[in-house]
């Protein structure tokens, strides 16, 4: 269905089943920490012959560089760590010692990583250091390095984010001074003033005779950020522009930057409707509404015709316009206003809005705001471009009342609220803005970091069951400790063995897993060890007992005598597919598959889903939930429409564009964006979880809470809707169950539909 963009999105969470776990993992005794990493690293070595020395700096042999890395107190981060190195012998030095900061004398490693292709995996390194051990926390290897990206990490159970990666050079660049020479040219189809119509194409060249060319980067407008140049940059903004260029050569040598000045006009449209916006206004508030110590201002707008081409706010009645590019906060205590508008490539330009609020100073005794850092790691090419996906990891301190938040923004969108390092895996230039709050209110000043990701080649997403990127292997609620590997299907091992699919009986679970973990061990991707750990948790997780599904009821299983129970009203059919998954068919108008058989309380509702649009399309649809009898409203001859008008449907849409209610939306009451819901690559099947108890929605996505939303009397569909009967119309506290039938060409399937009473 249609709407607007999305106003706000709530965070991302871990599921409590996982976090609980991880929580007890890390809360565990030093001592046992300690014996259980004694007992991974010594089982290392059926996968790897690592090794680890004792024996001071140049017993092998003095090497041509010493590269240092020191640990301490902290289980999220190195202390220091080199970046980059030059090829050739180098001495490796890890201290974890007092004098680096241990107080807790917990143990730490350097571990090389020698299992994933897209680095290095020739030094094979493994060093556990201690404050209490024999060489006092400090130990020595002798490597030799060669070109290339290392990636080391931690291998302690609750260390899994201390990582990095370590550049190595060739050392390469002799006695080359000059810079390289950089060019640019712009095309497009030109007017006649010489403006590109719709859009231009600027390409940036650069050659050097010497060392070579090593990086070429671009920035936008005088005042924007550089970023690495990949492929040529689409201006389609109507506009006067600059595009500033410049390329730095493997010597160091940089050339004297650059520009091109150009104009975007518009095409021919008849677009005559200005841009819809919308601002929301959110923070911490107190008992009167004021906002304590800072309010954010989101501006969304969108346009159906030509397109929304800028965004413009303004501080208080007399500020200045200026580019919206992110969220607005405001810190200053006070009244303000915030004043907002659009324009679209037509040149409409939409009327000026706001928003009014107050912000209140936060208590005093607190006034230092958290100290927030974020780093980028992933694969890069050549140009400084990361390859397929970037990863983004924010950390944040706070040495006085504590951290109290971490958000992140991606790209202008909404602050969402940071649990796990953010992935980013869309073609093209990224921003992702973060900050931090303590428990005194206090709020870091918002900090970025732009960056570029390249395609990876257009390989097409693995054709895996499930999605699953837990860094260990779970079976059921039982961690296996094995670490989540791709294997060589480009799947991970959890999203082979699909614990979350409702298994007849324990038998058929053991016999499957047994299949996975055969052709696992035969293609080497785990070890012999690894196979009975992993086999073990399989009995253990009582997947296919009678006593594990008990409670929920299945009322879609595949067959044709239970998609018998259901009944289509409205435009489209499903067709049910051999594999026991049904599809949504063609349909001139919407319709909907609905569960006539009973009405449905307080439940949870389980199923699988999987996006089958044609080409790089996405489809649309959603599950509606709690309505009406369908045959007995006063929406009769089109029955299918007292789900839309009295019901909830809880969206999925993973398009980034159009409709702006993404999967895990509320449709038409609360908004999740792109970024919030993380959608899984296309065709693969989801695990989509609809919790409702009295009027509060949760919807679980994989595992992960996407959306909460509290169904209040008074709500109204946004953007209002005249024939909207309004929350007080749908705050049913029962009702039936369907599934959205929304076009011919959004093809949805679904499989495994259960519902279980709470």
């Amino acid at each position: 269905m249609s709407g607007r963009a999305p106003g706000r999105a709530p965070g991302h969470h871990r599921p409590l089943q996982r976090q609980r776990q991880r929580q007890r993992h890390q809360q565990r005794h030093p001592v046992v920490v300690l014996l259980a990493c004694l007992a991974m690293v010594l089982g290392l070595g059926s996968t790897a012959a690592y090794g680890r020395t004792t024996e001071p700096a140049g017993a092998g042999g003095a090497a041509a560089q010493t590269l240092t890395w020191t640990a301490g107190d902290s289980i999220t981060e190195y202390t220091s760590a080199p970046t980059t190195a030059t090829a050739g012998a180098a001495t490796i030095v890890f201290e974890n010692s007092t004098a680096t900061g241990n107080t807790t004398n917990m143990p730490h490693t350097l571990t090389f990583d020698v299992t994933d292709s897209q680095y290095n995996n020739d030094v094979k390194l493994n060093l556990q250091a201690s404050p209490t051990d024999t060489q006092g926390g400090k130990h020595t290897a002798e490597v030799t390095l060669t070109p290339g990206t290392y990636h080391y990490f931690c291998s302690m159970p609750g260390h899994t984010s201390m990582s990095g990666t370590l550049v190595v050079t060739d050392g390469g660049g002799g006695d080359d001074t000059t810079a390289p020479e950089a060019s640019a040219k712009v095309e497009g189809q030109q007017n006649a003033d010489g403006a590109y119509v719709g859009s231009a194409s600027v390409t940036v060249d650069a050659t050097d005779d010497g060392s070579g060319v090593d990086t070429v980067e671009y920035a936008l407008e005088a005042d924007g950020a550089w970023q690495p140049y990949t492929t040529a940059l689409v201006i389609d903004q109507v506009g006067t522009h600059t595009v500033r260029y410049r390329a730095t050569d493997k010597a160091g040598n940089t050339s004297a930057e650059k520009s091109v000045d150009f104009t975007v006009a518009a095409p021919p449209t008849d677009d005559t409707t200005p841009p819809d916006t919308s601002g929301t206004v959110t923070g911490e508030q107190d008992a009167d509404g004021a906002y304590v110590g800072m309010a954010t201002v989101t501006v969304t707008a969108s346009d159906t015709g030509s397109g929304v081409n800028t965004i413009e706010y303004a501080l208080e009645a007399d500020g200045a316009w200026q580019p919206y590019t992110a969220p607005v906060m405001v810190h200053d205590p006070g009244e303000h206003t915030v004043r907002f508008r659009a324009t679209d490539k037509a040149g409409n330009a939409a009327a000026e809005k706001s928003v009014d609020f107050t912000v209140v100073a936060p208590p005093a005794d607190d006034t230092t705001p958290p100290e927030v850092h974020a780093k980028v790691d992933g694969e890069k090419n050549s140009d400084g471009a990361y390859l397929t996906r970037a990863t983004v990891t924010v950390t944040a301190t706070d040495a006085d009342s504590g951290v109290a938040s971490v958000e992140y923004s991606l790209d202008g969108g909404p602050y969402l609220a940071y649990a796990d390092p953010v992935v980013v895996d869309r073609t093209g230039a990224h921003t992702v803005a973060y900050r931090a709050s303590d428990k005194a209110g206090n709020t870091s000043a918002a900090a970025s970091v732009s960056f570029t990701v390249a395609p990876g080649g257009g390989v097409p997403g693995p054709p895996c069951a499930e999605y699953d990127e837990r860094t260990t292997v779970f079976v059921g609620t039982v961690d296996t400790g094995v670490p989540n590997r791709v294997t060589n299907n480009r799947c991970r091992i959890n999203e082979l063995i699909e614990d979350e699919k409702e298994w007849t009986s324990q038998a058929l679970f053991l016999k499957h897993v047994k299949t996975v973990t055969d052709r696992l061990l035969a293609d080497g991707v785990i070890d012999q060890r690894e196979y009975r750990l992993i086999n073990k948790a399989a009995k253990q997780s009582g997947i296919g007992t009678p006593g594990h599904t008990e409670g929920y009821t299945t009322i879609f299983d595949g067959t044709q005598k239970s998609l018998d129970r259901w009944e289509q009203v409205g435009g489209g059919s499903f067709k049910l597919n051999d594999d026991g998954s049904i599809t949504s068919q063609q349909a001139d108008s919407l319709g909907m598959l609905w569960y006539p058989v009973r009405k449905y309380g307080d439940f949870s509702l389980k199923l699988q889903w999987r996006d089958d649009a044609a080409g790089d399309a996405n489809a649309n649809g959603g599950v509606f939930v709690r309505f009406p009898q369908v045959h007995d409203n006063p929406l009769e001859p089109r029955p299918e429409w007292v789900a839309i008008e009295y019901g909830h449907e809880m969206q999925i849409l993973d398009s980034p564009t159009g409709d702006m209610y993404k999967t895990g939306s509320v449709y038409g009451f609360d908004r999740v964006g792109l970024a919030g819901a993380r959608p899984t690559p296309k065709g693969t099947w989801n695990d989509y979880e609809i919790r409702v108890i009295d009027q509060h929605f949760q919807l679980y996505r994989n595992g992960t809470l996407i959306n909460e939303f509290d169904n209040v009397g008074g709500q109204v569909f946004e953007p209002p809707r005249s024939d909207d009967p309004g929350t007080d119309g749908r705050r049913w506290d029962e009702g039936y169950i369907g599934l959205q039938v929304h076009s011919t060409a959004d093809r949805i399937s679904y499989r495994d539909v259960r519902i279980e009473d709470l």
